[in-house]
């Protein structure tokens, strides 16, 4: 999670339009068509950012359904025994979760609260310590290492290649720091220089998200092998402790109640801005109406943030209700914006800023490294596509 939230969404346009300019040329024709590829490739990585945003409200909503379902299923199994039948569905949880999403999102300032980065950040390095705690005590309790070195079995090789596409989404998904770097560098003060400062958070956010992944995901298929779960703290290999177990699923709940805000805030505020210099006069728009539901705590309610919010909360709510498919709509939530934002517009600035020529060594690898990293995101896409429409009409 990020530790900085901001409501200035646009504030990353002259961010990287000043990436790519800023290595212009003596030539004002060259100064001007490096200007002009810069504002299209800023307003494009506007709209993978956006698209971020409401993607990661779809996956949150239906990730801290399953956490809550987990919670009830762990008290179940723990008071009736592990051969109990314990199903609970999930269309009831994510509608109560959105319902949470219209209170909260009507909050005032709520992009100032730094402290919900924290909390949720403290939740985050809680349950991921808890998840790879108990898949080591697993594997010890079994005594052998599950799993093998070519994954999940599979009854024919396509079928092996289409589950190989959807796990790169997986794992695509599972970086998604990049996508808010652009936020976090909006908030910086200089001195030092930004580039300097994020250098650093960019080294560690790599390596601590690397390393939990990685022992979660190592930890968690050596304990169960071919039957672990995409959430490992859903799949109740863990039956005790079943309070640890739920308060593990708890945290993971909190911090996606707050997650979901740290990524809608941003979106909110730039639609928000764009009605409000659209229609100046419009009452609808500005017009704040106090309200005190307890006497010494007013509330400010905007008819069209309560409106707009919520519609789009329900819009989110009715998406998750539709495609509750945890592995497969998390691999195509990473193959959308994995590949422009962590690859392509990381390259073409670096190549730009160092005023490398096309035709240089450095520029053909990292351009080829480009287009290979292009082609395995496509199939990512593809594989994982077609894991949603396999299980929506399965």
């Amino acid at each position: 999670m990020p530790l900085v939230v901001d409501e200035d969404v646009d504030s990353e346009m002259p961010f990287l339009e000043a990436n790519y300019a800023s290595s212009s040329s003596s030539s004002p024709s060259s100064t001007t068509a490096l200007k002009r590829t810069g504002e299209r490739n800023a307003w494009f990585c506007g709209i993978i950012v956006r698209i971020n945003f409401i993607k990661v409200a779809i996956v949150y909503t239906i990730t801290s359904t399953i956490s809550i379902r987990a919670i009830q299923k762990s008290n179940c199994y723990h008071d009736q025994g592990h051969d109990a039948t314990c199903r609970y569905g999930s269309t009831r949880y994510m509608v109560i979760f959105g319902l949470i999403q219209v209170i909260v999102s009507q909050i005032p300032d709520f992009q100032n609260m730094k402290w919900l980065s924290i909390v949720a950040a403290v939740m985050s390095f809680t349950y991921s310590i808890i998840g790879s705690a108990l898949g080591l005590a697993k594997v010890i309790e079994n005594g052998e290492i599950k799993g093998s070195i070519t994954g999940l079995t599979s009854s024919t090789a396509a079928e092996k290649l289409w589950l190989v596409a959807q796990a790169l989404g997986d794992i695509a998904f599972a970086f998604p720091f990049s996508l808010i770097f652009l936020e976090i560098q909006d908030t910086l003060k200089a001195p030092p220089p930004e580039k300097i400062t994020m250098k650093k958070v960019s080294i560690m956010a790599v390596c601590i998200t690397m390393f939990f992944n990685l022992c979660c995901g190592g930890f968690g298929y050596a304990a169960f092998g071919n039957s672990t779960p995409g959430n490992l703290l859903t799949g109740f290999g863990f039956y005790e402790p079943y309070w640890l177990v739920d308060f593990a699923n708890a945290c993971v709940v909190l911090h996606l109640v707050g997650g979901y805000q740290i990524f809608s805030q941003p979106l909110f505020a730039d639609i928000e801005r764009w009605f409000a210099r659209k229609f100046p006069e419009s009452k609808f728009i500005h017009k704040n109406h106090t309200l005190k539901p307890l006497p010494m705590l007013p509330f400010k309610l905007n008819l069209m943030r309560l409106v707009f919010r919520t519609a789009y909360v329900a819009l989110i709510t009715g998406i998750a209700v539709l495609f509750p498919y945890f592995n497969q709509v998390v691999g195509v939530s990473g193959a959308i914006t994995f590949w422009p934002v962590v690859v392509y517009f990381p390259v073409e600035m670096y190549l730009t800023q160092k005023k490398t020529e096309s035709w240089k060594t450095k520029a053909i690898v990292l351009r080829v490294y480009t287009m290979v990293c292009l082609i395995v995101i496509l199939y990512a896409f593809v594989g994982s596509i077609r894991g949603v429409i396999v299980a929506r009409f399965s």
